[in-house]
């Protein structure tokens, strides 16, 4: 059994996010969430979400069949959104541009296969 969500269109960038997003990939999911808990990145916080909202969906669709204490995290993958794309002026009369970056988080949580 295998449960799935989805954060799309998060405004923080994917490089940040994709730090957290490896610390908690393969673990079960009361290990990745405490380790998010104490995790002192902002990115912790959507990512814990995105992982309650993932359990939540598994005790949801299986009526209460699955084990949330055998759920492990199998994938968790961050790409990137579209850029809002903002100008900063600049000396002489100049203006840069500046990326708003956005994410995209898909987390696959599954079964811990029995040893």
């Amino acid at each position: 059994m295998e449960s799935k969500a989805h954060l799309r269109f998060l405004r923080m960038s994917p490089r940040k996010v994709s730090t957290v997003a490896a610390l908690v990939r393969g673990k079960p999911v009361e290990q990745a969430l405490n380790i998010l808990r104490f995790t002192s990145r902002a990115a912790a916080v959507p990512v814990a979400k995105l992982i309650k909202s993932a359990v939540a969906n598994a005790t949801d669709l299986s009526k209460g069949q699955v084990d949330v204490d055998k759920l492990v995290v199998k994938t968790i993958s961050v790409d990137q959104g579209p850029s809002q794309r903002r100008y900063m002026p600049r000396a002489m009369g100049r203006a840069t541009r500046i990326n708003k970056k956005t994410s995209h988080i898909h987390v696959v949580l599954a079964e811990a296969a029995k040893k």
